[in-house]
Parts: C-alpha cells; sequence; structure tokens
C-alpha cells in the first residue's frame, strides 16, 4: 500500500492536475481533500483540455475512485456543470463519490463573498477573492451552521434550515451591504434540484478510504493551492480559508497522518501568484510579461492574469518544511527555454538584514529578494523524456534548485501534455 499526497509549494497555479493526472494512471483511489471552485486544475490527455475545479484530476482513470473529501466544500451547481462536460467528453463518472460530509456552497456564500470584496475594495483591501464563495462557506462551517452535502438529500429537514439561514443572511445583505435580499423558496428549489441530480454520488467516502487500505491499494491525496495560501502558515489575510499542507491532506480526506508515505510538492520552475498579497519575486516589467505569455499565466477560474515572477527558494523550502517532502515535481521548466539568464532567490532581505525564512506577511511586504542568476540554455526541451537528454545549462538549473530547496526532484514537465514529463530515478 502507498499514500501518496500531492500538495502546492508555492502559491497556487504549479500544475498539480497534470501531476495528479500522470500519476493517477496508477492510483486506486484519489481524493480531493480541501478546497472548493476557486482554483483550478488544467489537465490535458487524450480526452482534451480540462480545467477541474471540483473534480479530482484522477477521474481519467476509469478504473480508480475519485473522492471529494469531508475537507471540501462543494458548490452543487458548478460541480454538475463539470460532470456534464466530462461526460461529454467520454469520461466515466460512475467511480466518482463526493462526501457526505463536505460542506456546501450555498447561493447566499456566492453573494455574500461578492458583496464583501466590493467592500473591502472601496476601503482599498481586497484580499482578491475570486468571489466563489468559498471563504463564507468555511466561516459558517467554523462558526457550526453550515450545510453537509449529506443534509441537502432530506427536503423538509432543508426546508427549515433553509429558511432560517437565508434569514439570517438577508439580514447581512441588506443591512451592512445594503442590497437586495435572497429568496428563500428559491434558493430551496435551486439546491434541491442540485442534490437530485447529485444523489447517486454521495456517499460515505471514509468507508471506500477503509476498503483501499485494507487491500493494500494505492491511494492518491489531492490539494488545491498552495503551502504560501494555507490559512495558518501562508501569508495571512490572504490565503484560502482551509489547509492546502500535508496535515490538511490526512484530516481533509479522512486519513490517520501515519499512513501518508510519501509527499510530492509541486512547484513550477520559476513562481505566480493570483490576487493580493505580497510576492517578493514579482517581476513587473517586460520579463514578467513575458514569463506570462509564454506560460500562458492567465487563471484557469477566473481568467485573471497571474503575477509572474523567479523561483523563491525560500517560499519552496518554507513548504517543504511545513509538509514533508520526500520529493519535488518542477512544473512548465520549458515556458524558460528561451530566456537568457534566469533568477533564482535565494534569500531575503529585510530592512536591510539578511533572512532565510518567510516572516510574517507585514514584514514579507518590505522584504527585496536576494538572487543569484544562471545561464539559460536557449534550446527547446519539449522533446526531452530523461534527465541527460535537456540541455547542460537546464539540468544544471534543475540541479541548483534541488540543493538549494534540499529536496529531490524526481518529475520535470515541459509541456502540458500528460506524456511531456521528463523522470529522474
Amino acid at each position: 500500500m502507498s499514500v501518496k499526497a500531492v500538495v502546492g509549494a508555492q502559491w497556487g497555479d504549479e500544475g498539480k492536475g497534470r501531476v495528479v493526472d500522470l500519476l493517477a494512471q496508477e492510483a486506486d483511489v484519489i481524493v480531493r481533500f480541501q478546497g472548493g471552485s476557486n482554483a483550478g486544475h488544467t489537465v490535458i490527455n487524450e480526452h482534451g483540455k480540462f480545467a477541474l475545479h471540483l473534480i479530482p484530476s484522477g477521474i481519467f482513470n476509469p478504473g480508480a475512485w475519485n473522492l471529494l473529501g469531508a475537507g471540501t466544500a462543494v458548490n452543487p451547481g458548478e460541480l454538475l456543470a463539470e460532470m456534464d462536460h466530462l461526460a461529454e467528453a467520454g469520461v466515466k463518472l460512475d467511480r466518482l463519490i463526493i462526501s457526505e460530509r463536505a460542506h456546501v456552497v450555498m447561493p447566499y456564500h456566492q453573494v455574500l463573498d461578492g458583496l464583501d470584496e466590493a467592500k473591502r475594495s472601496k476601503g482599498g483591501s481586497a484580499i482578491g477573492t475570486t468571489k466563489k464563495g468559498i471563504g463564507p462557506c468555511y466561516t459558517d462551517k467554523a462558526g457550526r451552521i453550515g450545510l453537509q452535502v449529506g443534509d441537502l438529500l432530506d427536503r423538509d429537514w432543508l426546508a427549515k434550515r433553509v429558511v432560517e439561514l437565508v434569514a439570517a443572511k438577508n439580514e447581512l445583505i441588506t443591512r451592512i451591504y445594503e442590497a437586495e435580499p435572497m429568496d428563500a423558496e428559491q434558493v430551496l428549489e435551486t439546491v434541491w434540484a442540485q442534490a437530485q441530480r447529485l444523489r447517486p454520488h454521495i456517499g460515505d467516502t471514509l468507508e471506500v478510504l477503509d476498503t483501499a487500505v485494507a487491500a493494500d491499494q494505492h491511494i492518491l491525496l489531492e490539494g488545491q493551492l498552495g503551502a504560501l495560501r494555507d490559512l495558518d502558515w501562508g501569508t495571512y489575510p490572504y490565503v484560502t480559508s482551509s489547509s492546502p499542507t500535508a496535515g490538511g491532506a490526512a484530516a481533509g480526506a479522512g486519513l490517520p497522518p501515519y499512513l501518508i508515505t510519501s509527499v510530492v510538492g509541486v512547484a513550477k520552475a520559476y513562481t505566480t501568484a493570483v490576487g493580493a498579497g505580497p510576492f517578493p519575486t514579482e517581476l513587473e516589467d517586460e520579463v514578467g510579461q513575458r514569463l506570462r505569455e509564454v506560460g500562458g499565466e492567465y487563471g484557469a477560474t477566473t481568467g485573471r492574469p497571474r503575477r509572474c515572477g523567479w523561483f523563491d527558494a525560500v517560499a519552496v523550502r518554507h513548504a517543504a518544511r511545513l509538509s514533508g517532502f520526500t520529493e519535488l515535481a518542477l512544473t512548465k521548466l520549458d515556458v524558460l527555454d528561451d530566456f537568457g539568464e534566469i533568477g533564482i532567490c535565494t534569500g531575503y532581505l529585510l530592512d536591510g538584514e539578511p533572512i532565510s525564512r518567510v516572516p510574517l506577511t507585514r514584514q514579507l511586504e518590505r522584504v527585496t529578494p536576494v538572487y543569484e542568476t544562471m545561464p539559460g540554455w536557449q534550446r527547446p526541451t519539449v522533446d526531452c523524456r530523461v534527465f541527460a537528454d535537456l540541455p547542460a545549462a537546464a539540468q544544471r538549473y534543475v540541479e541548483r534548485l534541488e540543493e538549494i530547496c534540499a529536496v529531490p526532484i524526481r518529475q520535470i514537465s515541459v509541456g502540458a501534455e500528460r506524456a511531456a514529463m521528463v523522470e529522474r530515478g
């Protein structure tokens, strides 16, 4: 048996979907363990190109179970749209199970998310939320007033709770945000209709995992976003409302932590971020623009242009310490193919003093990155499949990242397709 957690080593958008898609071909169970539709995992394979926001990236393995764990925040409407898109492409969904304990992103969560972000924007303190309702959903979860997916299957009980919850949310919507109230009956009918379509897929994911563990099967845990967006250890308050670390994987999936046998950190060969908050290596010049255009750095969920910069080894070391990476998967190396020089951030200067850790957000906003520069290779890498095939300068770049981050790099993507991966022993 093996339990492998795949987690983000930067600010999200590292390419976890294409890594999970590849690893899932050998897995028996794939579990999405946290987050909601506020981030997308892009997968390109023989079925086409997909931006998966909720469904695990292992859905393309027809023999594997794909689970949405209790730690996720599920928007029923967006999940159904994603399922329909996959079904139209001929992807089987008969082994997709949604945990009855996962929390539901209700229509009022999305309304409140948008209203709150608009209010913050007027005050100059916007966080950069995707307005998908994930934060308000997790707020209700922590406040013990949320709805779980299994609750959607009992109409009488659901109707009573929706009336109570919509009345409470309308107090906020009308009095605090001075917006139009929501109609409780409309909310009920919307989620009830969605629940009827989802009913065959709602169940006890813990039972599936227990069976897999007893049968010594291979389990893959898929995280969303990255360590720098972690609620406790990220750039707070510019964070998500759950834990995308390996620790969060155990809790959100429903597995004892000791069962996790390996942790794959996923990092781009450079760094990107979406939304507000400190980003030390951001390049607000023609180099940053070039990274964005060559890398196609636009959000899979929002379409927003991503902020781009050189590889931040301080951030990746921070992520490695939190999750105990046993290996790294480095993505989008091919984006750097035409750069003459490539920077690596090896440390920060905080008020002129060197530091080698990620400090509090208010301090991170003041740091200056310390770079070392390496020569580029200026040759295409897209056809490389073994490490020795990479240009010598590309090999040295990978080895230098491996050295600075103190984690072995086992996989290197040189293209978006599943097969475009350099495997290292």
